[in-house]
């Protein structure tokens, strides 16, 4: 293998921060402090549930007229859960495939999932446009921007919706309160919470991995008498303007943002040049890189060719699972991240030293944070905000982000960041914050806390599912995931998932979504052909899968343990549970071999089929 002499040099000198401008001693300690200082007990329940007295925070704004209709006692076919882009993937394949008697369930008053409920200031996508954006290609539409915001994302999932009539049938402003296998029957009940008692053939559950949002557990949060709003809920009443900003009613307020993720990024922007006070509160910064967002090239567009966003999405996935390609066709924040840490980890071909990889891109890793650091240092006036703000863990421990003005947000005198040192909030009082002991009065608090992860699936899906035996799906997952190829259940027929738990996970997820929707649109295609009742995973192939599962997740246990709290280790708390929760570990481009072979080998193996 050809190795870069100095990266090589590195490893093996006695002072290698000499050649690489830092001490990887000193970074792994700084890590580590970092980390162990956010450590909790509670994990997971360090977050309130919305229900009860919270149950206002994720009530619809959004709602511009109440459907009424009476309740629903049919049959169909395919009943889809979930509107977002999941659902209408998978409406999608399935249409391509003639099958009609399809109906979606969407709790929201329109299609769009997360980008339904994300209209709040800054709100876009952070993956490209061109890559992210589902079924461009078949729906004739090209994205305004590298970046689309989000009014155009949910624009365009309406647009699908209407392209494959998925509007025919669909029951929206709807939540699923329950299910049941009806063995007599051999379909499923599904119960909503406007009366419904409707029978489906198969079911198809896609609820999204970000629609429940989530509340921090800070003492204090009912005394608070302003203003409050979580950002998925956003409330332009209260602030002015819209989605691009112009938030005019904040010129007297004084404003407190509590957390500082991908959400907090984007709208913090749009805040410090409206609020009188803008009050930042965090407890671990973020990775900010540049974003550099553009119009999209007519030119460019013009060259596309058939298949360019299948092969784009495939381009961008290889790139961010360490694979080689001849060219980046993407070339944005994320395969920069990923080309310049194998680069500089100078892997390529097939001869690699496999136990020399990890210390190499850890070097690279390094590296590229350093990068990072330095950048928050030469936008951020304040040495000691600069300073706060400067994430000391691994890239990946915590979604990047990418924006180009959020660090000089706090260049403003009216912004005033609030860091934790880790700890978070104390406690929200009558008029205000505590936090590091001191008291910040605020006339308005939104929430930037992000939606639950880590919780139980049946809890942020909101309803339970009875098998055939009488077991609830709760209750067979109370040990921990069981699937197979994260679709199939055994002892719940006719039903499948749509999710990354025990699949494989990208970081465009809509093209796993896509690959998810493929393979089961081949499936019941398969069905209907060979008249096909009832088709559920074996026991046998649920076991062998959750083994499979559990057996590669070495790949990514020992990353996740050394990484500062956040919803991709479990809140610091990684857990043989959690691992067995988690996405496919050898990454997506195995585990989409693995489906394709599968279906190559047309016998359904590991599936009873009855007829």
């Amino acid at each position: 293998m050809t190795r870069d002499v100095s990266t090589s040099a590195n490893l093996n000198t006695a002072d290698p921060s000499e050649a690489l401008g830092f001490d990887p001693r000193q970074l792994r300690n700084k890590y580590q402090q970092e980390r162990d200082k956010r450590l909790r007990r509670d994990g997971n329940s360090q977050y309130q549930e919305i229900k009860g007295d919270y149950a206002g925070f994720i009530e619809d704004p959004y709602i511009e007229e109440t459907l009424q209709r009476e309740p629903l006692t049919d049959t169909v076919d395919i009943v889809i859960i979930g509107g977002g882009f999941g659902g209408l993937i998978t409406g999608a394949r399935l249409r391509e495939l003639g099958f009609e008697n399809i109906r979606l369930i969407e709790k929201g008053a329109d299609f769009g999932g997360t980008w339904y409920w994300n209209r709040y200031p800054g709100a876009a996508c952070d993956t490209e446009s061109y890559i992210y954006l589902p079924l461009l290609e078949e729906t004739g539409y090209l994205p305004h921007q590298k970046y689309a915001q989000a009014p155009e994302i949910l624009a365009h999932s309406k647009h699908i919706a209407k392209h494959y009539d998925l509007y025919r049938d669909a029951c929206l402003q709807t939540e699923v309160t329950a299910m049941q296998w009806d063995a007599t029957k051999q379909n499923w009940i599904i119960n909503t919470n406007r009366g419904d008692v409707m029978r489906a053939h198969y079911v198809i559950m896609s609820n999204g991995p970000l629609h429940r949002p989530k509340l921090p557990g800070i003492t204090g949060m009912q005394d608070f008498k302003g203003h409050c709003f979580h950002t998925s809920r956003w409330d332009y009443d209260y602030t002015g303007g819209d989605s691009t900003g112009g938030l005019t009613k904040l010129a007297d307020k004084r404003v407190a943002v509590i957390g500082t993720g991908a959400t907090a990024v984007q709208c913090v922007p749009h805040l410090a040049e409206a609020a009188q006070t803008l009050y930042v509160f965090q407890r671990t910064p973020s990775s900010i890189d540049v974003r550099n967002n553009r119009p999209t090239d007519p030119d460019w567009a013009a060259e596309l060719q058939p298949g360019w966003q299948k092969e784009r999405m495939e381009n961008f996935n290889t790139l961010c699972s360490g694979g080689i390609v001849e060219k980046d066709l993407v070339q944005d924040g994320w395969t920069e991240i990923v080309r310049n840490l194998i680069t500089m980890a100078n892997y390529r071909g097939t001869d690699v030293d496999w136990n020399e990889v990890p210390k190499l891109m850890e070097l690279a890793d390094f590296q590229k944070m350093e990068q990072i650091r330095a950048r928050a240092e030469a936008l951020v006036e304040d040495p000691n905000t600069a300073e706060s703000l400067k994430p000391w863990y691994r890239q990946f421990c915590k979604r990047p982000c990418f924006h180009d003005s959020y660090l000089q947000s706090f260049n403003n005198p009216s912004v005033q960041l609030i860091d934790t040192d880790g700890k978070g909030v104390d406690k929200i009082t009558a008029h205000g914050i505590v936090a590091n002991g001191q008291e910040f009065e605020v006339d308005c608090i939104i929430y930037a806390t992000g939606f639950e992860v880590g919780t139980s699936y049946t809890q942020r899906a909101g309803y339970d599912v009875i098998g055939k035996t009488g077991q609830t799906l709760s209750e067979k997952w109370a040990d921990g995931t069981r699937t197979l190829h994260g679709i199939h259940v055994n002892e719940f027929p006719n039903l499948f998932i749509v999710s990354n738990s025990q699949a494989g996970f990208t970081t465009n997820f809509p093209h796993a979504m896509d690959e998810t929707a493929r393979h089961i649109g081949y499936i019941l295609d398969r069905c209907r052909s060979e008249n096909w009742r009832t088709v559920e995973a074996t026991k046998e192939a649920e076991d062998a899968w959750v083994e499979e599962i559990i057996a590669v997740s070495r790949f990514s246990e020992e990353f996740q343990a050394a990484c500062t709290p956040g919803y991709y280790n479990n809140e610091g708390q990684p857990n043989p549970q959690s691992v067995q929760n988690g996405p496919y570990g050898k990454g997506s481009r195995p585990y989409f071999k693995i489906t394709a072979a599968w279906r190559e080998e047309g016998n359904l193996a590991g599936l009873d089929k009855s007829s």
